[in-house]
């Protein structure tokens, strides 16, 4: 069984510059982590490997600075680790991502299983996995709360859905994205950090992927574009108010009348 893991680093701060001509986030310099939700599914993909045996390998695309969490991926008990690396790929949206992640998964052969986080901190779209799915052909099911059962042909999960959970048995290969409720996951180890440290870590490029064609990637491959950008605005006014119960209850009902909070019946 072969499991393939798509994580990726994301800024770890709110303080990010967004570039104005391409309205993609500056990320050089940048304070980075492991995206929250991925962690759910590395701890997904290693409880799998407990219980049913399996070698991991670790996906990111990005940079040459994404290799801190591809280390971590070590740390917590990967096998294998690829990065997947060119200044081609800047700039990509959720769809020239997707096809970059299928041509890399392709390029290091086959596997039975892959899984995703939920979505990512910095471009919250939750997209990345479906479409990754439908460009690996596999089917695929998302915000997974539960694994029932894995074997050599099938996997059964539960989704949340809008207001039901639903039980499915996938054929393999398949795509899961997991929702945060899947698991607790664990912290990297100091023993494996260790034993790790000089570990190979694979780097693909443009000319590693089957399909060479610069059109495809980044910028030059993305359909949709950012129009417009900005900081949210924060109001740091602040007032106190002093009174009994009754006198700060028709205050406050005021208050967000007055700001168009509340409506008055009419």
């Amino acid at each position: 069984m072969k499991i393939a893991i798509c994580i990726k680093q994301v800024p770890g701060t709110t303080a990010v510059e967004v570039d104005p001509v391409t309205g993609t986030l500056k990320r050089d310099g940048v304070e980075s982590k492991l995206n929250p939700c991925d962690l759910y599914a590395l701890e997904t993909a290693l409880q799998l490997k407990e219980s049913y045996g399996a070698e991991l390998t670790a996906v990111t695309m990005g940079p040459p600075q994404a290799m801190a969490i591809l280390r971590e991926a070590y740390m917590m008990g990967v096998d294998n680790a690829v990065l997947v690396s060119d200044r081609k790929f800047g700039g990509a949206d959720v769809l020239s991502t997707s096809y970059t992640l299928a041509q890399a998964l392709q390029a290091c052969g086959s596997f039975d299983l892959v899984i995703c986080g939920r979505q990512t901190t910095d471009g919250d779209t939750a997209q990345v996995g479906s479409e990754l799915a439908e460009l690996l052909n596999i089917p695929h099911a998302g915000n997974v709360t539960k694994v029932h059962s894995l074997d050599d042909s099938t996997i059964t999960v539960t989704s949340l859905m809008p207001g039901s959970l639903l039980k499915v048995k996938i054929a393999l290969p398949a795509l899961i994205a997991v929702d945060e409720s899947i698991a607790e996951p664990r912290l990297p180890s100091y023993k494996l950090k260790m034993a790790t440290a000089d570990r190979e870590i694979k780097v693909l490029s443009l000319q590693d992927l089957a399909d060479k064609d610069e059109k495809h990637y980044g910028q030059s491959g993305s359909p949709t574009r950012v129009v417009r950008v900005f900081p949210p605005e924060h109001d740091t006014v602040r007032e106190r108010w002093e009174g009994c119960g009754r006198e700060n209850a028709v205050k406050l009902a005021e208050f967000l009348e007055q700001n168009k909070f509340l409506q008055s019946p009419r």
